[in-house]
């Protein structure tokens, strides 16, 4: 099942349009890692490496999971 959205007259790829919607979709909590990589149509490990590449954290840890990693650090 395919998604149809109609943009204006954008100067971007749709691979870059797919990536850009993949990461936003991954920061928001919205997707896993891997169905990001899937949408974005890279690898689990190709899509890692282009968000640490733009600076997005791949992974994501709650507050009260750091709190605990500290503690038992």
């Amino acid at each position: 099942m395919g998604i149809s959205i109609n943009l204006p007259e954008l100067n971007i790829k749709e691979e870059e349009l797919k990536l850009l919607l993949a990461i936003k979709l991954f920061e928001d909590g919205a997707v896993s890692l891997g169905k990001a990589a899937e949408t974005a149509g890279y690898s689990e490990k190709t899509f890692v490496e282009v968000l640490i590449r733009r600076g997005v954290p791949p992974i994501k840890y709650s507050k009260l999971n750091l709190d605990k990693e500290a503690r038992n650090a």
